[in-house]
């Protein structure tokens, strides 16, 4: 389960907006949908999710419903503040969004278009674990106006998938990428590396794997092992080893040449692209610092520089908006500091890079020796912009300090 909530100021009731936001009815707006239901947890996952003997009060069934009324209130909230606009992407993530019947989700994506309305050619991904994934399903999505289906593949090797405490066979990877194609659905798939028992040549095999399938986006992240996951309570233990850094490393140069080799460009740290169509937009928007509304239990939200997050469960979820309260757990306004380290954070790691104009006086001087240390592209850089090398991606975060320190 995920762990505590920010710290922060307590949220309005109503949820209203602050009124000196400096609102932007031209930026984009994502809308991301959480469904915070699995199986079972995966031992390295910290998201908010929950299996069935975990919701005490709530119900697969009725979330719908509590997810429709945020819905509305967030299509009150952003009229009233006057940045109500059409949704460019939609996202369904988890969990496990597949969990659900695909009339829910259906129903979930309708109340969007009702309530705050989706620009007509917007992306529009469900996340799926592959074994929920069937023909009639992809049809069911696709004929909701689904336009992408993001599967979380994380490996083709039974250990690692064990290790993973993941439960789908390998080869429904493969009958989950047909029936998504069957259904004129995108492809992307997610990719894990680094995880305890993981070689090389295991990492080599799940990334031929991934290619054969011919998806039009792969996603791969490094393990993480985050406090208060069963995985670290193991690799405390000793039970399991914890990731090797430079093994890593090694697989995440491997994953960048084959991925290359067959016809992925990077344009973000942890993703690749069959061509500029297939990027995810609405990950874009996350890291371009655009607006979105996270609906559902735990998720977070931001609209010009104002972020709040939901309360965790989704009983209190259900009950606060019963009862016609925001599920806005807290609040903040990052000040011009943060909002700026964030900036570079987030906007070095996509591949047209940082505008040098975007760093004050210090942080350009230093773009030079980390020109020199292979960190950054020299090319790029006299051309007004940071963009990472390989070298630069391995370590994006030494990048990040030199340029907002």
């Amino acid at each position: 389960m995920a762990g505590p909530l920010p710290l922060g100021d307590p949220a309005p009731v109503d949820g209203a907006l602050p009124g000196d936001l400096p609102l932007d009815p031209t930026r984009a707006l994502g809308v991301y949908l959480h469904v915070p239901f699995c199986r079972v947890r995966c031992g390295y996952c910290d998201f908010n999710t929950y299996t069935a003997g975990e919701l005490r009060g709530a119900t697969a069934e009725d979330y719908p419903s509590e997810a429709g009324r945020e819905v509305r209130l967030a299509a009150r909230v952003l009229s009233d503040a006057g940045a109500l606009r059409a949704a460019s992407t939609v996202f369904f993530g988890g969990g496990t969004p597949t969990l659900l019947p695909a009339g829910s989700l259906t129903r979930m994506l309708e109340d969007v278009r009702a309530h705050i309305g989706v620009e007509p050619n917007a992306e529009i991904t469900v996340e799926a674990n592959p074994d929920t994934v069937t023909q009639v399903v992809a049809d069911e999505l696709a004929a909701a106006g689904v336009t992408r289906l993001s599967i979380g593949m994380q490996s083709a090797v039974p250990h690692v998938l064990a290790a993973l405490d993941r439960t789908h066979d390998p080869a429904a990877v493969a009958r989950a990428v047909g029936a998504a194609r069957g259904a004129g659905l995108a492809v992307s798939l997610d990719l894990i590396y680094g995880a305890p028992g993981e070689s090389l040549a295991d990492w080599a095999a799940s990334l031929a794997q991934a290619v054969e399938l011919t998806p039009d986006h792969v996603s791969a992240y490094a393990l993480i092992v985050e406090d208060g996951t069963a995985l670290a309570r193991r690799i405390r233990r000793g039970e399991l080893a914890a990731p090797d850094d430079d093994l890593q490393a090694d697989m995440y140069e491997l994953a960048d040449r084959v991925l290359a080799d067959a016809g992925f460009g990077w344009y973000e740290v942890s993703n690749w692209a069959r061509d500029d169509t297939h990027r995810s937009r609405h990950n874009l928007a996350y890291w371009r610092g655009d607006d979105w509304w996270g609906v559902g239990p735990g998720a977070h939200s931001h609209v010009a520089g104002m972020r709040w997050w939901n309360v965790k469960h989704p009983a209190a979820y259900a009950q606060r908006l019963q009862s016609g309260a925001s599920p806005a757990a807290g609040r903040e306004r990052p000040d011009a500091a943060a909002t700026q380290l964030e900036r570079v954070l987030l906007t070095s790691r996509i591949r047209e890079g940082l505008p040098l104009e975007m760093l004050d006086a210090g942080a350009r001087r230093s773009v030079a020796g980390l020109v020199a240390d292979g960190l950054v592209s020299g090319e790029d850089a006299v051309r007004g912009r940071v963009v990472l090398t390989l070298r630069g991606r391995l370590l994006a975060d030494a990048v990040v300090h030199a340029l907002a320190g």
